[in-house]
């Protein structure tokens, strides 16, 4: 119980408020809540047993409406009432200035509660800018490190293109030297062999060497294709070399 009720004070305001009107317990209980802005609420436990204390005295009587005791002010009652006038009206002082304190803690209590809600938003506000800053550079610096990234990889495949493409125009004139060695070597070129075996070789080999690039037009081929094109073309080269000595 509030400390502004001591010995018999909270008897003598349960008399003051069924002076007013007739209460059941939980009117009663309900307006001490409102009459302390709700800090001080006394639970069933409190106010029930006092009530029928009182109407053992003789100070209130009851009766029953719709279910519920509905207490009301005696004449024994309202008589102890007007004979403590004096003492009800300072227990109202003290009731309004505990009152007035309570506001004011609340009031205060409120303030700071904002104040400090205030500066919260404020800081979350000033995190969210600095993360949102921080979260702009990493994402700034994350693109042009992608952007760096793909302009090295493209400078190197480009290297890569050009150097598989050098090495195989070295190839196909290695290998058209080849073929013409090949040529004079099993035919006897220049050396007055008979001109129609010669034409028709000839065109067998245009034929082969047209073929092979019509194979090669979609690109140049890596370290690997080529590897194997020079196993086929030696291969195909020395089987020539063997069927021309027969």
């Amino acid at each position: 119980m509030s400390p502004v009720f001591g010995h018999g004070r909270l008897r003598l305001y349960l008399l003051k408020l069924l002076e007013e009107s007739p209460k059941h317990g939980y009117e009663v209980i309900r307006l001490l809540q409102d009459r302390f802005l709700g800090v001080y609420s006394p639970s069933p436990g409190t106010i029930y047993p006092r009530l029928a204390r009182l109407e053992d005295e003789g100070l209130v009587t009851h009766e029953v409406v719709n279910g519920k005791k509905v207490f009301t002010l005696t004449d024994k009652g309202r008589a102890e009432l007007n004979a403590r006038l004096d003492e009800l009206a300072e227990l109202e002082q003290e009731i309004t200035a505990s009152v007035q304190d309570i506001a004011r803690e609340v009031k205060e209590d409120v303030r700071q509660t904002v104040r400090s809600l205030r500066e919260e938003l404020t800081r979350m506000a000033r995190d969210i800018g600095r993360e949102s800053h921080d979260v702009r550079r990493e994402q700034r610096d994350e693109w042009r490190r992608q952007r760096d990234h793909a302009k090295q990889e493209w400078r190197r495949q480009k290297e890569e293109w050009r150097r598989h493409k050098y090495r195989w125009l070295e190839e196909s004139e290695r290998w058209q030297r080849e073929w013409r060695r090949i040529w004079e070597e099993s035919w006897g070129f220049g050396r007055g062999r008979p001109g129609d075996r010669d034409a028709a070789f000839s065109r067998m080999l245009g034929e082969f060497v047209a073929d092979v690039h019509r194979s090669t037009a979609a690109g140049v081929p890596d370290e690997r294709a080529l590897d194997e094109c020079r196993a086929a073309l030696d291969e195909a080269a020395e089987r020539i070399r063997r069927a021309m000595r027969r």
